[in-house]
């Protein structure tokens, strides 16, 4: 290309020599020595070379947001997995390359980016990689299920552990009057056995690492309003070439406020919802929720089969289903008790709660105010949790918890939500209207609490 463009440029000079001998003599033709041409300056012509970020910004956003998230299981890029170009992925890219061999470029070739995607893959299969909502904040991270498979949730968050508590995953929520990043990053610092060697404090996020007593630990916190969230990871040391990777990726999952969407829109059906039902009698009578149950082609209770809707209140928002066929169900005993000021609700999250499982969780709730037959209760315990039973103090059951959404169903979101508590004599008033009898004794409420899953078109 170089002689071609070189060539190309003398020609072009070379063809204007004719020309003038035709009108003047040349020193040759006076008898003078002709003079030496004088070298004529060339230089190759060399295309323009685009930037990295410029090649990143003409990816799409989901191509941004998957090369982002495989950088950080590979543990190159520890920023929020956002999408947005930024020198530090351009950065992790480059330290990648290096790390395979590669001319560190800022852009990956088709080869380095399958390769990049394979790793990221067999890491995120080989710790059980699951993104999903904390059901009583509504925060979105990344669970490692296989090293933490045991959940217990309540009204201040949630905890997943190993089953021998080598690894901790702790996501809780509170309120706070007027919280600063500062006040908050230095009352974690203060907690007893901690020695902080690393710690970063925006206006808008804190990052504290170190080791606890004989464990490494890893926080991340933020706020929104009087809101707290803060991510806490805890394992021991003999696990940190396992964990540590999961930590970075733990960390850049970690939302601890999803976008809403505008409340004034009605929330979609989905194609398959989740509620939770309560056994109400032994001959297959199950309490749910009107709205979960709404419009189903098939209605599914696991470990039963197929439940048939066979009536309904719209005022009250409840539906009564039944099971066929089914032995040894253990009906709870739905005589009432009284609440006062808080309530346990026990019922079963959605699976994108909890990775996909079917753990039965009990969280808290503080009465928020009453009406006619039914009561307010905050904070909401999040999807799947609609149709889950309430209980006093004492475990006795007080009514059926139902959850109104006021925004896009199943969009990763636990929504700004009205939960209504139907009170425990409206629930018997409703199965009685049905020729229901209510057999139950027992006050084991899990051992009566079942998941319904709803599919429509």
């Amino acid at each position: 290309m170089r002689r071609l463009a070189t060539a190309t440029f003398i020609c072009a000079i070379a063809a204007c020599a004719p020309a003038q001998a035709q009108t003047t003599q040349t020193p040759a033709a006076q008898g003078q020595q002709p003079a030496k041409p004088k070298p004529v300056a060339t230089q190759a012509l060399r295309p323009a070379v685009q930037a990295p970020a410029d090649t990143a910004n003409g990816m799409s956003q989901a191509e941004r947001l998957s090369l982002q998230s495989d950088l950080a299981w590979v543990g190159q890029y520890n920023g929020a997995i956002t999408g947005d170009v930024s020198e530090r992925m351009v950065n992790a890219i480059k330290e990648y390359q290096k790390l395979k061999g590669g001319k560190p470029t800022g852009v990956l070739n088709p080869q380095e980016r399958a390769g990049l995607a394979d790793t990221a893959r067999r890491k995120q299969e080989g710790v059980g990689w699951k993104l999903v909502t904390e059901p009583t904040s509504g925060a979105r991270l990344g669970i490692p299920t296989k090293l933490v498979p045991q959940q217990t949730t309540d009204s201040n968050g949630s905890k997943w552990t190993s089953p021998t508590g080598t690894v901790q995953v702790v996501l809780s929520r509170r309120k706070e009057a007027n919280p600063t990043t500062a006040a908050l990053a230095d009352r974690e610092k203060k907690e007893p056995g901690r020695t902080v060697d690393y710690s970063v404090v925006k206006p808008d996020f804190f990052v504290l690492s170190g080791l606890q007593n004989l464990k490494k630990f890893y926080i991340r916190g933020t706020f929104k309003g009087d809101e707290v969230r803060i991510l806490t990871i805890l394992y021991d040391q003999a696990t940190e070439n396992t964990v540590e990777p999961v930590v970075i990726a733990m960390s850049s999952a970690f939302t601890a406020f999803p976008a809403a969407t505008l409340a004034a829109q009605p929330a979609p059906r989905r194609s398959v919802d989740y509620g939770t039902g309560i056994i109400a009698s032994g001959d297959g009578a199950i309490v749910a929720d009107r709205e979960v149950t709404d419009a189903c082609v098939a209605i599914t209770i696991p470990g039963f089969g197929h439940a048939e809707r066979v009536a309904e209140d719209k005022e009250r928002g409840l539906a009564l289903l039944r099971i066929y066929g089914a032995h040894g169900l253990k009906p709870l005993a739905l005589s009432g008790g009284n609440a006062k000021s808080s309530v346990e609700i026990v019922g079963i999250a959605d699976p994108q709660s909890q990775g996909g499982g079917a753990a039965i969780t009990t969280v808290k709730a503080q009465l928020a105010g009453t009406g006619p037959g039914d009561a307010s209760l905050a904070p909401a315990p999040g999807l799947g949790f609609s149709g889950a039973a309430a209980l006093d103090g004492d475990g006795r059951f007080v009514g059926v918890t139902l959850l109104k959404p006021g925004v896009l169903a199943g969009a990763g979101i636990v929504p700004s939500t009205q939960v209504v508590m139907v009170s425990a004599d409206a629930v018997r008033g409703f199965l009685s209207a049905q020729g229901v009898k209510p057999d139950g004794t027992s006050l084991d409420v899990k051992a009566a609490t079942v998941r319904v899953i709803c599919v429509r078109k």
